[in-house]
Parts: C-alpha cells; structure tokens; sequence
C-alpha cells in the first residue's frame, strides 16, 4: 500500500488502527482502506456504530461543560484519538478560554495530526503515551507544563476502556491516576456495550473484526463498567445509558442504537493504597 505523505514512518498499514477506525466512523479523512474496510466489516456487524460514536461524542461535550460548571478547567484526555471537530480543548476553552488541555495517545498519526492540531496553542499538547504506563503519562513534559496536579484535574477516559483487557488491570491503573490527582478531581468515563442497545449477537461479531485489529474489542456488563469507577463517587445520575447522562433533548428521540454503552462521571473519593 502506498504510504500517504501525512502518514508518520514506521507505522505498519497493514493492520487496522482502532483510532482510524474511529476517525473514519465520525467522517473524518486520516485513515487507510484497512482502517475503512475494517470499519465497514464491524458496522455490518453491528449497524449503527456511527451513531454510537456520535453520541458518545455528545456525551464527552455534556461532561466538559458539567466539569467546567464544577470549577474544573484542566483536562487529561487519555485515548484522545485523530483530531476532529469538537475535540476537548476547543469545547472547554469556547466556556473558559484558560482551560488547560493534555492528549494522550499511543497512535502515532494520531498524535502526529494533534501536534499540526496544537501548533500555536500554548494551553494544550500532545503526549505520546499508553494509559497502561501511567507514569509515562503524569512525568511527562507536558503534564508538568500545563496542569497543576495539585487543582483538580478531569481525566477523560472516553471510549477507550472497552479496548483495554483485564489482564492489563485497568481498575489498578486508573486507581494510579487518581491516587496523583487532587481531590475533586473528576473520572469521566464512558464504554461501549450490547446491553442496553437493540439484542443482535452480544457483540460478538463486532468483537471478531477487532480481533484483527490494533486492539481487541472487551465486552463489559454494566456492573464491569461500574467497578472501573473504583475511589470515584458516581454523580447522579450514575452510570447510565449514554444519551441519559444528563441530556441537552429528550434521550426518548434518540436512536435505540444509542444506548449500547454506559457513561457516567465520579468524583475523587479516596484511594487504598
């Protein structure tokens, strides 16, 4: 395949990315035809995934809005994915323009695209990092530049979850962003799932496509989306739906597609350890 020139060197066009994936389910144009084909295969699977990943967007401008209305001003977003319209940074510094806004990615034309994004924007960068290494994220440059620890931060743990397996701890690992973060610090979380959707195969068709993927797709019941919440106390109105986080239009509307997957914010409460 031949390499686009935005395409950063090293980066293997052979697999799907489920970044690109993403990128290409929202319209966007920073993707390959593995990533799109891909695509394709898991929305025959499961119809409706754009609208999914449509809504889950909606939902990540709600909670930014509700962590601004809270005081809150400064953002990790883990698992930030391709720049696209109406990314964090341009809808928390639209309400408060010193909102201060770090990415995070382990994707490098996702990061590469952030950098071009950023360019000229002293409030927010980039990190390339992976959720899993913690400390990789918190000692980074940027961190240390633009967000002070020690004032609540909302981590922003968007879509990303559900490509994380047990194996690799995520309760752990987010216990060791909160256990850094001041208190009042917010989690806002949200995760794919087939419960609450329209009944098709359990995702298990969707499932197999990621499997060829750059991640595997991790199905989670609600009471599993629930324990990633660990040292946070969920926000009324809980974990819920995604359209029934605190809407902006009757979520009665919205498409049953909608609500495979689950959202919620908590608030730091206390961490062992």
């Amino acid at each position: 395949m031949e390499r686009p020139a935005w395409a950063p060197q090293g980066i293997d066009l052979n697999v799907p990315s489920v970044s690109r994936m993403y990128d290409y389910y929202l319209g966007g144009s920073h993707n390959f035809e593995i990533d799109r084909e891909a695509a394709r295969q898991a929305i025959a699977a499961w119809p409706g995934l754009p609208k999914i990943m449509q809504t889950n967007r909606a939902f990540m401008r709600r909670a930014i809005r509700f962590a601004l209305g809270e005081g809150v001003t400064q953002f990790l977003d883990i698992g930030s994915g391709i720049p696209t319209f109406g990314n964090v940074h341009e809808v928390a510094q639209a309400v408060d323009p010193d909102s201060r806004v770090v990415y995070v990615d382990n994707d490098p034309v996702a990061v590469a695209h952030s950098r071009v994004v950023l360019e000229g924007d002293g409030k927010a960068a980039i990190v390339s990092a992976d959720f899993r290494s913690p400390q990789d994220v918190l000692e980074s440059p940027e961190v240390e530049r633009l967000l002070d620890l020690d004032k609540p931060v909302a981590l922003m743990l968007v879509a990303l979850l559900h490509f994380v397996e047990d194996k690799d701890e995520p309760v752990k690992t987010i216990a060791e962003f909160g256990r850094a973060l001041a208190p009042g610090s917010l989690l806002v979380l949200s995760h794919g799932s087939p419960e609450g959707g329209p009944k098709r195969d359990g995702g298990l068709g969707v499932q197999k496509v990621y499997s060829r993927a750059s991640a595997p797709l991790v199905i989670r019941s609600r009471e599993g989306v629930e324990r990633l919440f660990d040292g946070f106390e969920l926000i009324e109105p809980g974990l819920v739906p995604v359209p029934r986080w605190r809407p902006d239009s009757p979520p009665e509307l919205e498409d049953a597609v909608s609500f495979c997957g689950f959202a919620g914010v908590g608030r730091k409460a206390g961490f062992a350890g």
